[in-house]
C-alpha cells in the first residue's frame, strides 16, 4: 500500500541508525498504569508528522495516526494508536530538553552519510510572530523616561517633607539624582514609623481634606510602586531588547512583513536563524534580537558547541555585515563572505564608487594626511568609540583646514562651516576584503 520510493523508509532506517535511546528517558517513577508507548516511535511519529506537515497540532497527529497508513506503519509494533494527549505529554517529558541533541545526533548520521561540507554554511533568518496579544507591548525607552519623571517627582516630594514636617526634626532625607526601590522602602518605613501612621484613619472621597501626612504617606508609597513596575519593566527588556509583549515576555516587538508588498506591522514576534550546509540545516537558533546583526555571533556560537569548529566559509546578506561579526570573524579563523549595507551600491553605481568627495576617495599627502579635490588638507580633530561596538574599535574624524572660496563646495558638503569626515579604515578595509572574497572564482 505504501509506495517503495516513499520518504518514509529512508526517515525510518535514519532513525534506526542514531542513537538518540539515551535523550528519551523518562523521570517517571511510579510503575501504577498501563504500559505506556515505545518512545522511539513516539519520535517517529512526532517527527514525521512534522515532517510532511509541517507546523501541526497535536489532534491532528491523532487523526493521522488512526487514518494514515504511514503512521499506522510506524506504529506497527503497537497495541493501540496514540491520543493528543499522549502526544502531547511525550513532546513536554521527553522532547522539551532533549530537542537540541536528538537534532544533533540525527544530523550527525545524516552527515557522515552524505559527506556534507561543514566549512561552508550559508545563513539566513525570519521573523516569526509569537502568540501573544497585538497591543500588549512595553517600551524600555517609555518605562526609562517615566522613572525620570518619578526621580523628579520624588525629589520634590521629599523637599515639601523636609520643609513642612520634618523641619523641626534633626533629619532630613537625602536627595539623589537616581532613587533605588530599596532607598525609597526604607524612607517608606521610616516614614510610617516615625510618625506612627494608621491607615485606617485616612480620608477620602468629596468634603474630606487629608493631612500631610496621609497625602504624603500615600505619595511615597505611590511612588515606590511605580518604580518597582519600572525596575521590573526594564530588568525584564534585558540590555538588547527595547520591547517585550506583556502576554509572552519573551517576545519582542519586530517589523514583520505581512504581504507580498512588503508591507509590514509592529508584532511581538522571535527572530529564527538557520545555517544550511549543503542543503541540510546544519544549526538553528531562536533570538529575542530584532535585527539578523546581534544574531549572528550567537549562532555561530552554538555552530561551535555543535561541531567543535567555526565554519571557513560563512555567507550571508547584508544583514549580517557589522564591524562587530567581522571581527569575530576574523578572531575565529573564518573569512569574510558577508555583505554590507551599502555593498550592492559600491559594487554596481560606478558614479559613486568613483565619486570624488568621499573621503574613502581621497588622496593622501608624503605625511599621510588626507587631501581633498581642492587640495586641502584635513587635520586631525579627535577619536570617537564606535556605535555599538564591544571590542572598545575607535574611528578618527578630520576637519579641513579651509573650506572658504572652495569651488566644489556646492557638491562636496551643505555644512556652513569646514567640513568634517569621520574615517574608519579598519571597518573599510573589511568592506574592501568582503568585495574582493564575493568577486573572486570562489565568491
Amino acid at each position: 500500500l505504501i509506495s517503495f520510493d516513499d520518504p518514509i523508509y529512508t526517515f525510518d532506517k535514519i532513525l534506526k541508525e542514531c542513537n538518540i535511546e539515551q535523550y528519551l528517558k523518562s523521570d517517571k517513577s511510579d510503575p501504577r498504569g498501563r504500559i505506556g508507548f515505545n518512545s522511539i516511535t513516539m519520535l517517529k511519529v512526532v517527527l514525521f508528522g512534522y515532517m510532511t506537515n509541517g507546523n501541526i497540532s497535536t489532534r491532528k497527529l491523532e487523526r493521522l495516526c488512526i487514518n494514515d497508513i504511514r503512521f499506522r506503519w510506524l506504529l506497527r509494533n503497537e497495541l493501540s494508536f496514540p491520543s493528543h494527549m499522549t502526544i502531547d505529554n511525550f513532546m513536554n517529558n521527553y522532547l522539551k530538553d532533549n530537542i537540541e541533541n536528538i537534532f544533533k545526533e540525527i544530523n550527525k548520521v545524516i552527515f557522515e552519510k552524505d559527506k556534507v561540507d561543514l566549512t561552508h554554511i550559508y545563513i539566513d533568518g525570519t521573523k516569526m510572530e509569537a502568540n501573544a496579544n497585538k497591543y500588549s507591548w512595553v517600551w524600555k525607552n517609555a518605562c526609562l523616561t517615566s522613572r525620570l519623571r518619578i526621580y523628579n517627582k520624588i525629589t520634590a516630594l521629599l523637599d515639601k517633607i523636609n520643609s513642612e514636617i520634618l523641619c523641626y526634626e534633626c533629619f532630613r532625607y537625602e536627595f539623589r539624582e537616581e532613587y533605588t526601590v530599596e532607598y525609597m522602602e526604607s524612607i517608606f518605613n521610616d516614614f510610617k514609623e516615625r510618625f506612627k501612621i494608621d491607615t485606617t484613619t485616612f480620608t477620602s472621597g468629596k468634603g474630606h481634606k487629608k493631612t500631610n501626612y496621609q497625602r504624603y504617606y500615600q505619595l511615597l508609597d505611590e511612588y515606590t510602586n511605580k518604580l518597582k513596575e519600572y525596575a521590573y519593566k526594564i530588568e525584564t527588556c534585558g540590555e538588547k531588547r527595547n520591547s517585550y509583549s506583556k502576554t509572552d515576555k519573551d517576545a519582542t516587538f519586530m517589523r514583520i512583513k505581512r504581504d507580498y508588498m512588503g508591507n509590514d506591522q509592529l508584532l511581538p514576534a522571535y527572530n529564527l536563524q538557520f545555517g544550511i550546509c549543503d542543503e541540510y540545516i546544519a544549526v538553528a537558533d531562536i533570538n529575542q534580537y530584532a535585527s539578523d546583526i546581534d544574531c549572528f555571533i550567537p549562532l555561530m556560537m552554538k555552530y561551535y558547541n555543535q561541531y567543535g569548529c567555526f565554519p571557513k566559509f560563512p555567507v550571508a546578506d547584508a544583514g549580517y555585515g557589522s564591524m562587530n561579526n567581522y571581527i569575530f570573524c576574523k578572531e575565529h579563523g573564518m573569512e569574510l563572505f558577508m555583505k554590507f549595507g551599502s555593498y550592492k551600491k559600491e559594487t554596481t553605481d560606478l558614479n559613486y564608487h568613483n565619486d570624488i568627495f568621499r573621503p574613502i576617495n581621497f588622496k593622501k599627502d608624503i605625511d599621510g594626511n588626507l587631501i581633498c579635490p581642492n587640495n586641502k588638507k584635513f587635520i586631525f580633530l579627535k577619536r570617537v568609540p564606535v556605535k555599538r561596538n564591544k571590542y572598545g574599535r575607535e574611528e578618527e574624524k578630520y576637519v579641513c583646514e579651509d573650506c572658504s572660496n572652495c569651488p566644489f563646495k556646492n557638491q562636496c558638503h551643505k555644512s556652513k562651516e569646514n567640513r568634517v569626515i569621520t574615517v574608519n579604515e579598519e571597518l573599510t578595509s573589511y568592506h574592501k576584503e568582503v568585495i574582493d572574497n564575493l568577486e573572486c572564482i570562489h565568491g
